[in-house]
């Protein structure tokens, strides 16, 4: 790919009053980020939900010159830009309407962004004695127990840096999702956590460098800690907090929550405590209730009977043969993606995905996602 193109996909989430739905709009109808700012006003003004605002910003590509300074930022301090088309870009987040188009990422090790167990830990940053020993004791069990999630939090203070040093004590990659670009640490007092992170995960950021620091930017990063994850664990939360948007997007994206209750009169588990009143998140103690819930021990019984007998694919249908090779060349997909990349209907994928997971060779996923399992 050109560094042209490139500096187009950095710039279409520039423009002011466009989001990451609109900018994804905008290159789906033009075809590329490079033919959004090619287009004339008229043609944008046809595009649903650009208005002449947005048209004219286009038009003058005055955020062509930040998005050129960011190109130089990237070079220099060697960061990883990953577009959302690209193979390698998260399949969790791609499957989030509001996903960035870009993520920028500073990372000195292999991480995997598609790993299996994707976990994400949130809470107040004014964290308990109590609410750290749960979130050390959760992420410490599922390391004792062999699991190798990779857990995301947002670096902040409190139960965030709690989650990222004891999955860093456990020998488990860790993801910091941050509220500002890679320039800069915030708080500047875990720039030595940061350091350790890039060298066992990696610090992700939709936010170009020199992004002004304001609190909309941290409760915009919360979109992508809850889409990279399966799940989302509140550890500690008052009424109101950052904590409690993720776990509503995590709801609005189909993805499992949890909270861990606390004590009745403490202000930091009234959060908790109401997610799981409204049966917004279920209620975990412990690494061994996370597991159960999410299948995971599950897995391993079902990977086991697997490897104990060969699958006949001609048992198979030529509609189940489809859904099978189409699972094992993309990955996890959802219902509807299934649909398109099979030329299935919608009913039939899920009649045939419920007989394939009966035979094991299709897993379901929180969020309505399937995989091949063979």
């Amino acid at each position: 790919m050109a560094d042209n193109e490139l500096l187009y996909r950095i710039a279409i989430e520039l423009i002011p009053k466009v989001g990451s739905i609109t900018a994804k709009r905008l290159i789906a109808y033009c075809g590329s980020a490079e033919a959004v700012f090619k287009q004339n006003k008229a043609a944008l003004l046809k595009i649903p939900g650009v208005g002449a605002s947005v048209a004219t910003e286009i038009v003058n590509q005055a955020v062509l010159h930040l998005a050129d300074k960011e190109l130089l930022f990237i070079e220099r301090y060697n960061i990883r830009p990953l577009y959302f088309a690209d193979s390698d870009y998260p399949e969790r987040l791609k499957q989030c309407e509001d996903g960035p188009v870009m993520l920028y990422v500073k990372s000195n090790s292999d991480i995997n962004f598609n790993s299996d167990k994707i976990v994400s830990v949130v809470g107040t940053r004014r964290a308990t004695d109590y609410g750290k020993d749960v979130c050390n004791s959760i992420v410490s069990g599922l390391a004792a127990k062999g699991f190798k999630p990779i857990i995301v939090s947002g670096l902040a203070y409190g139960i965030d840096v709690t989650a990222h040093k004891a999955a860093l004590e456990n020998g488990l990659p860790t993801i910091a999702v941050l509220g500002h670009g890679l320039d800069t640490i915030y708080p500047i007092s875990h720039r030595n956590i940061a350091r350790e992170i890039v060298e066992n995960g990696a610090l992700v950021t939709d936010f170009i460098s020199e992004t002004p620091f304001d609190r909309t930017n941290f409760l915009r990063r919360n979109r992508i800690i809850a889409g990279l994850a399966d799940a989302t664990i509140v550890v500690e939360s008052a009424e109101e907090g950052g904590a409690l948007v993720t776990a509503d997007i995590a709801n609005s994206y189909n993805r499992e929550v949890f909270a861990v209750p606390g004590k009745v009169n403490s202000k930091f588990s009234k959060g908790c405590h109401s997610l799981i009143k409204q049966n917004k998140a279920a209620l975990i103690e412990d690494a061994d209730d996370l597991t159960f819930m999410l299948g995971w021990s599950l897995d391993r019984v079902a990977d086991k009977k697997i490897q104990q007998y060969s699958i006949n694919f001609e048992q198979f249908s030529e509609d189940e043969k489809k859904i099978l090779n189409f699972l094992k060349t993309n990955g996890e997909q959802t219902v509807d993606l299934i649909a398109v990349g099979t030329g299935l209907a919608v009913s039939k994928v899920l009649s045939l995905l419920l007989g394939l997971e009966f035979s094991g060779v299709v897993k379901s996923k929180p969020g309505k996602v399937f995989c091949a399992n063979v």
